[in-house]
């Protein structure tokens, strides 16, 4: 997918630094504190998505929400979703949708959580898009609508988290990518006041894939990303600011596997449209709140 990117995404759900978090119980009038439900809903508004540090949307904004079931047990299931470009390797799709179940527990400042997620982009179309792409696989393609399936395992300490997802189908529809993974260390400190810090480093270990750039360098996909961000409580809305960045080669006038276009047909043709570095740095602004 330049993937997600017309690359493959290569691809947290969301790349950037916004709480979707269900909203603390208010005590009632009478001063008691509300049963908490099991079924909560996020809405937000970024200025850019990126996704594992890419740009999923070519710079413009995106709108993005779902929803959220969490049983007393500890099993858990949702749905998220975000409008994506075309060109980040989502042949004629525009729409991210995102499903995912597990179950995760707490033994006092630690916590586990285990599950699955499966990335699909509806109205996507695979023809021959990628058929050259991974020389690891020469003369494949990949056919029909673009999606990945990763399993996942983290584990938290007070304001830490790190966390492996493994893919278990073709990253993102690229032909012999299955075993991919990405590692995730992230923290979310809470500063008082209703000002949380928040922190990532992540690292995208490609499997089986292999790319010559324009001149005539080698490159396996992998690359790291990070994130920094502050975010504030407003009335139960989260305002936040984040700077993303990653080492992902992606400039454009060297033909770099991370240069995406800002539109892509299912053969793979940009049919003239722009282009630009997925990877490169950029601040990114949010507004989300959950109900």
């Amino acid at each position: 997918m330049s993937s997600l990117q017309a690359r493959t995404r290569i691809a947290t759900a969301a790349a950037l630094f916004i709480s979707t978090c269900p909203l603390a119980a208010q005590a009632e009038p009478d001063g008691t504190t509300p049963t908490a439900t099991p079924l909560t809903a996020n809405i937000g508004l970024v200025s850019s998505y990126r996704f594992r540090g890419l740009d999923q949307t070519f710079g413009h904004p995106a709108v993005q929400g779902g929803f959220d079931y969490a049983h007393p047990s500890g099993f858990y299931a949702g749905n998220w979703n975000s409008n994506v470009s075309s060109g980040a390797g989502y042949p004629e799709g525009s729409l991210e949708m995102d499903f995912y179940g597990g179950y995760k527990t707490t033994l006092g400042d630690f916590g586990v959580d285990v599950g699955g997620l499966y990335y699909y982009y509806p109205g996507s179309r695979l023809d021959h898009a990628f058929p050259s792409v991974n020389q690891r696989r020469p003369g494949s393609t990949a056919n029909g609508n673009v999606d990945n399936g990763e399993v996942y395992l983290a584990g938290s300490w007070q304001f830490l988290t790190l966390k492996y997802s493994h893919a278990v189908t073709d990253y993102f529809a690229m032909p012999g990518t299955r075993g991919t993974g990405y590692l995730d260390l992230s923290a979310s400190y809470d500063l008082g006041g209703g000002y949380t810090f928040g922190a990532h480093v992540g690292r995208l270990f490609m499997h089986g894939f292999a790319y010559t750039n324009a001149d005539g360098s080698r490159y396996d996909g992998r690359y790291t990303d990070w994130r920094l961000g502050i975010s504030k409580d407003l009335a139960g809305w989260i305002v936040g600011a984040a700077y993303v960045g990653t080492t992902a080669e992606g400039r454009c006038g060297n033909g770099e596997f991370y240069c995406f276009s800002s539109s892509m047909a299912s053969d793979g043709s940009a049919n003239g449209s722009r282009s630009r570095d997925a990877g490169r740095g950029i601040a990114v602004l949010s507004v989300a709140r959950s109900f």
